[in-house]
């Protein structure tokens, strides 16, 4: 059984560089015994301190499932074998703040109806918000319709379904730990659910139906497994699931194991939402050239490097502002990268000596680990030790280059921010490539895609912009309906912290910055933002890297309402609520209180 565990600095050598190796020591996690009986939360006695803890809720108001008793006791079985303990109940009252805080994710296991009061959904709520993690599987999401919050937690509501029957699975994303032991399809039986909504909007989709394998779908596009952040917290579901036999079949206990250890951070990936990108290599190679000596093994949909040093690189295109995005796995302290802004050449040395490259591999210095801009500038360690998982895991990376700027994300969170000087190179425009370094060396690519920018954000000057002084368009906003200030939970400065109401105190987390271009700024650097660029009433509002995007566009209307650019709808305080920690979101425009907003 393995715990996961934070890797040490990760990195890697660029181009002609030496390797300098640094020992780690692994620890390995021993067996968690787990017992918990479904009607009531009984605690679990492990042998030992187990990783996590996980609850799982079956409760049911409407149809019940016969595989829930089987679900629950395949919970338990991948718990054992993977370092993490299994309450299991039926009893809504556990939904307190005090009895959910022992857990990393709370499982809703084919849930049905109304199965939560006001106060215990509250709960809920805080919980996830504040770092928890939901799991949903299939009648998840036939559970409390009236409840908007649950609604965007979860992703869609379910519609209608066929008859049981075989369809294939289009497995879109790979480097989930849910996802990446399958192939690019996968063909099984089940309770096929049709969803009220499309969810692609506001969720990362992992697998989606190929409709003309079965009879009965009715939405076209048709995504089944999803993950999103949620605030400081993280949700996943499937609908697969309806059948006792799911729970015996390996490949869906996996699915369900990778979506448990993501929902509880002891996995990471990149769950933000993602539309209008275009595959460069998702299995043909068609485009691609080699440079240099050693190769790429192509099979499944994945390139595997072998021998070096070369570079396989895009040769039918060169690009200029650009969203790259990829999935990668070393094996062992293995050594390669992904070199950026280059010219055409045969030479894969004068593509290191002409661009950029984006480090990978187990060990080395700082400013050639993993995320570092080779031999320029070294990644946020500490961003990036949260963020990685380690070797024989798969990674995302997304390369985000906006004229001689060039930002490094790690399974969704910023770990580098590098704005190229060098006179020598330009990344503002030029070729991709992926490195194989060497004879040892084992790096593992799949699905490169790109999304082409119109619209580029201006190149910072590379200090740190300084929280501007309070000046005629920098203050607080008062809500008319509470006379509380919009404020920024805890006055935390993270990606996807929470944005509430608080009592006015003139702090920092509640001096907001209006712009030119419509943003409402905080802290001089980050920006309200509607979460995933979602559009649904009661999508959250947080805040996040200021990125010019227009779900961080705002209008300041002469009513006092403010209209989210991107859907049209008002920053509304979720509710109607007035106290303290209430949450605001998006909502359709009704001209009430809670829609309205005063400066100072």
């Amino acid at each position: 059984m393995l715990r996961h565990l934070t890797p040490a600095a990760l990195g890697r050598i660029g181009g002609g560089g030496r390797r300098t190796s640094v020992l780690r020591r692994l620890s390995v996690a021993a067996v968690a015994l787990t017992a918990a009986v479904a009607a009531t939360v009984i605690p679990a006695l492990p042998a030992h301190a187990a990783a996590f803890k996980v609850l799982v809720f079956s409760k049911t108001a409407a149809f019940r499932h016969d595989a829930i008793s089987v679900g629950i006791q395949a919970i338990r079985d991948l718990g054992s074998s993977n370092d993490f303990t299994v309450d299991a109940t039926e009893d809504s009252s556990v939904f307190n703040t005090s009895n959910l805080a022992q857990y990393k994710a709370v499982v809703f296991l084919s849930t049905t109806g109304d199965v939560l009061n006001d106060t215990q959904q509250s709960a809920f709520q805080t919980y996830v918000d504040g770092g928890g993690g939901y799991v949903g599987v299939h009648a998840a999401s036939d559970t409390e319709y009236n409840w908007s919050y649950y609604g965007q937690l979860m992703g869609a509501w379910f519609n209608s379904h066929p008859a049981i029957q075989q369809a294939t699975v289009r497995n879109e994303d790979r480097a989930h730990a849910a996802t990446s032991h399958l192939g690019a399809t996968w063909s099984r039986t089940d309770e096929w659910y049709n969803f009220r909504t499309n969810p692609r909007s506001n969720v990362r989709v992992l697998q989606s139906l190929d409709e003309s394998s079965y009879s009965g779908g009715g939405m076209g596009d048709h995504p089944i497994t999803w993950c999103h952040p949620q605030s400081s917290g993280r949700a996943f579901y499937t609908g697969l699931g309806h059948t006792q036999e799911s729970y015996s079949d390996s490949n869906f206990r996996t699915l369900l194991l990778g979506g448990i250890r993501y929902a509880a951070k002891a996995t990471n990936a990149d769950c933000r939402p993602e539309t209008g990108y275009t595959a460069l290599y998702n299995g043909s190679t068609t485009g691609w050239s080699q440079a240099g000596p050693g190769s790429f093994t192509n099979s499944a949909a994945t390139l595997t490097s072998q021998g070096g040093m070369g570079m396989l690189w895009y040769s039918a295109k060169e690009f200029r502002s650009y969203s790259l995005k990829l999935d990668w796995r070393l094996t062992g302290d293995s050594n390669s990268g992904v070199i950026v802004g280059f010219p055409a050449t045969g030479d894969p040395n004068t593509a290191l000596n002409t661009g950029h490259e984006v480090q990978i591999d187990a060990t080395d210095s700082s400013d050639k680990t993993t995320g570092a801009v080779y031999g320029f500038k070294a990644a946020d360690t500490t961003a990036r030790d949260a963020a990685l998982n380690p070797p024989g895991q798969w990674n995302t990376y997304e390369l985000l280059v906006e004229g001689e700027r060039l930002q490094v994300f790690l399974n969704g969170t910023k770990i580098n921010d590098f704005t190229n000087t060098d006179s020598a190179r330009s990344l503002q425009q030029g070729y991709i490539g992926i490195q194989n370094h060497g004879s040892g060396d084992v790096a593992a690519f799949r699905n490169v895609r790109i999304k082409e920018l119109t619209t580029v954000t201006p190149t910072p000057t590379p200090t740190p912009t300084p929280t501007p002084t309070p000046t005629a368009n920098t203050s607080a906003l008062r809500g008319t309906a509470s006379g509380r200030c919009l404020d920024v939970s805890g006055a935390s400065q993270a990606n996807g912290a929470a944005v509430n109401i608080w009592d006015c105190n003139g702090r920092s987390n509640q001096q907001w910055t209006s712009t030119a271009s419509g943003e409402l700024r905080v802290y001089g650097g980050k920006c309200l933002d509607v979460n995933g660029g979602g559009t649904a009433n009661g999508t959250a509002v947080l805040i996040w890297d200021c990125n010019g995007q227009n779900n961080q566009k705002w209008r300041l209307n002469s009513d006092n309402s403010i209209t989210a650019v991107g859907s049209g709808k008002c920053l509304d305080v979720s509710g109607n609520g007035t106290a303290n920690g209430t949450k605001v979101q998006i909502w359709t425009c009704l001209g009430a209180n809670n829609q309205k907003w005063t400066r100072g």
